[in-house]
């Protein structure tokens, strides 16, 4: 009788747990450093306009935010993920296996990747060619044939007589990073296929082309800074020959100290990021465990606050962060499906 009491009063305190869990009376977020300054604008307002606590925001990068979005269903996992980059497949099928299956995509605006350098210092001007043979791990022999050889680049005049002969140093984010998964995609990549010969990988050999096109280097002349811009914006002043990468919005929140470099001959604007023009562009979003709206207060309406004219508009409170904003129409469809609670 006394084993069976035991055992009740068990699953009694397990079944307690479960549902204070499920009743977590603040929203948990994490993920992207690129959207976190959003996100946490937009969760202060709410905390303090609206009957819920402000959401927690941790910034994780896009990587781990997933990480820890597709670790399971529950009140010890985030309600939200924000994201510099897409979902990946791989990632679905986590969240799937883990018991995340109604994931909501909302697409909030754009960024440009900027690669910036002290205001006290000459402005660069690079092409996405000069970007990947100055980062690459591998890049095509000098020697003209096409064969590729470890990096052997120390200065950008090296890469390019037209640049100046400063060594090669840049600080970007790790792997984890949705800045660097984009920042490879777009900008590595894009100088990578300028080469014919490697472009043609892609068709025979796509793995082998992604390892050629997006594989940084690791001899020091990229310096991994962590999920902290704000790091990297130091840096730069303390050494105005090094560059940094980072999202748009940090240039902006810190343009009396740094400038972005020009990319392809454009250097990063508002209008030219917008419109999809600058060379480095993307889209920012964040992730939603359909689920767990019932279980959490507060996510509907923060949903409902995130896409609101006020925060997401043309004139939003976001834009004045630096985001820039969609289109009228591309806004509309977001808002529609958030409200029609769409999924994956």
């Amino acid at each position: 009788m006394l084993k069976k009491l035991t055992a009740l009063a068990i699953a009694g305190m397990a079944l307690s747990t479960t549902v204070q869990a499920a009743d977590r009376d603040y929203i948990s977020i994490v993920g992207s450093s690129t959207v976190y300054p959003f996100s946490t604008v937009v969760a202060e307002r709410f905390g303090k306009e609206t009957k819920f606590k402000t959401p927690k925001v941790e910034s994780t990068g896009s990587g781990g935010g997933f990480k820890l979005f597709c670790a399971g269903a529950g009140g010890n996992t985030p309600d939200i993920t924000n994201a510099s980059r897409k979902i990946k497949s791989s990632e679905v099928e986590l969240c799937a296996k883990n018991g995340v299956k109604d994931i909501m995509e909302v697409v909030i605006g754009f960024d440009g990747i900027v690669l910036a350098n002290a205001k006290s210092a000459k402005q660069y001007d690079l092409s996405l060619r000069d970007i990947y043979l100055a980062l690459a791990r591998n890049v095509p022999n000098p020697d003209g044939s096409h064969t590729l050889v470890e990096n052997p680049y120390k200065t950008w005049q090296q890469v390019n007589p037209k640049l100046p002969n400063n060594k090669i140093e840049v600080m970007g984010p790790p792997p984890t990073s949705g800045t660097r998964d984009a920042f490879a995609e777009l900008a590595m990549e894009g100088g990578c296929k300028s080469f014919d010969w490697i472009k043609s990988m892609k068709k025979t050999d796509k793995n082998k082309y992604k390892a050629v096109c997006h594989g940084v280097r690791e001899d020091g002349a990229y310096i991994e800074a962590g999920e902290n811009d704000n790091l990297i914006v130091k840096k730069l002043q303390n050494n105005p020959t090094m560059l940094g990468i980072f999202g748009f919005s940090y240039l902006e929140q810190n343009e009396d100290v740094v400038q972005g470099s020009k990319i392809n001959g454009m250097a990063p604007e508002f209008e030219d990021i917008s419109d999809g023009s600058y060379p480095v562009s993307r889209s920012l979003y964040f992730y939603v465990k359909k689920q767990h709206i019932d279980q959490v207060p507060g996510i509907e309406e923060y949903l409902a606050e995130f896409t609101s004219k006020r925060a997401m508009g043309q004139e939003g409170y976001l834009a004045d962060k630096g985001m820039i904003p969609l289109s009228k129409e591309y806004y509309a469809k977001v808002k529609n499906n958030v409200a029609k609670g769409v999924t994956l």
